[in-house]
């Protein structure tokens, strides 16, 4: 395994930022690469930055602090908005033709073990593509596995969501215990409830206050350089910023609030593209929804990128972030079978 590679399963591994000598140890220490050198930690640090010099925007990795490196990941916000150019990856199910992910690949694999057995995910991706859920032309399907189910894990945990996945020490993934239907209903129709008030608060404030709330928001979610461009009634644009995408990444955007009842159409859509400037992107964050021909002028072939965020994702990203809304955690107790007692 060529040394970024190893090292990009590392830090997938370890979900955090690590110094370069700590990744190297992890490497040698997991037998992911060898070398004969006598400073390994000088050789990854350096393929480690030839990767980020070569590759640009494109690159694994980005540097966090002196010597630091994690992952450079694009946040997932809402379809088309600051994803970097993605490395091929896509998985068909080589069985039927049908579309399987990897992480519908990984919970195919998964119930099909008995005793709720884990697996490291590198047994799971092998597992999946030998049974034919999996088809990639990607180098590293182990580490992409690994990522996905990482952050799938984090954002149900974010969003108040129940978990599909549980993730152990040293890479061991399994699948999360179902909760009882009517405790699983409960909590999804509690969270909704949830949202749905949320939204209903925003939309009792007042427009100034709304366009702070959208600043405060796209600061949480990675904006940098965010600043209102004017208070009073709604002129074009509300909010500009930069959208920072794995430090290597910057984005200007463009943005317009609408708190609405009623749906967007299309003029505001053109509006805001017509206000924006050079190598600028616009948004639109509205209480309300969208109009089919809104959605499809957004994504109008060789117009600027204009992005669409209707209530319904607002009020989940204003949660996620605990802006307004706050997470608490609960624990539920149940009682073993009389299989499990007599096994332990």
């Amino acid at each position: 395994m060529k040394a970024t590679d190893a090292a990009y399963e590392i830090l997938v591994q370890a979900d955090k930022p690590l110094h370069y000598k700590e990744i190297t140890e992890r490497m040698l220490a997991d037998g992911l690469w060898a070398t004969k050198g006598k400073t390994p930690w000088a050789t990854v640090v350096g393929r480690i930055r030839e990767d980020m010099k070569r590759d640009g925007a494109q690159s694994r990795f980005r540097q966090t602090g002196p010597g630091i490196f994690a992952l450079a990941t694009a946040p997932d916000l809402f379809p088309g908005l600051g994803k970097q150019p993605s490395r091929p990856n896509r998985s068909v199910s080589t069985q039927s033709g049908s579309h399987m992910s990897f992480l519908d690949a990984a919970e195919h694999v998964l119930r099909g073990l008995q005793n709720g057995e884990r697996l490291h995910y590198r047994d799971l991706t092998t597992r999946a593509i030998k049974d034919g859920l999996l088809h990639t032309v990607g180098t590293t399907p182990e580490a992409t596995m690994a990522a996905q189910i990482g952050t799938e894990i984090r954002r149900r945990e974010k969003r108040g969501e129940t978990q599909r996945f549980v993730r152990e020490d040293r890479g061991m993934v399994g699948l999360a215990k179902e909760l009882p239907a009517g405790i699983n209903e409960q909590i999804r129709k509690h969270n909704n409830e949830a949202r749905g008030k949320l939204l209903k608060r925003v939309m009792a404030k007042t427009p100034d206050d709304f366009e702070e709330l959208v600043k405060e928001l796209l600061i949480a979610i990675g904006f940098e350089d965010v600043e209102r461009t004017r208070i009073g009634p709604d002129g074009g644009v509300d909010v500009r910023g930069t959208l920072v995408v794995g430090d290597v990444v910057r984005i200007r955007m463009a943005v317009q609030a609408k708190r609405w009842k009623r749906t967007v159409s299309a003029p505001t859509v053109q509006q805001l593209r017509g206000s924006l400037d050079v190598h600028e992107q616009g948004l639109v964050i509205t209480t309300g929804s969208f109009t089919a021909q809104a959605r499809q002028e957004a994504e109008r072939s060789g117009a600027s990128p204009v992005g669409l965020m209707d209530g319904e994702q607002l009020a989940v990203l204003l949660a996620e972030h605990e802006l307004g809304a706050r997470r608490r955690q609960h624990h539920l107790i149940t009682v073993e079978s009389d299989e499990q007692v007599v096994q332990q």
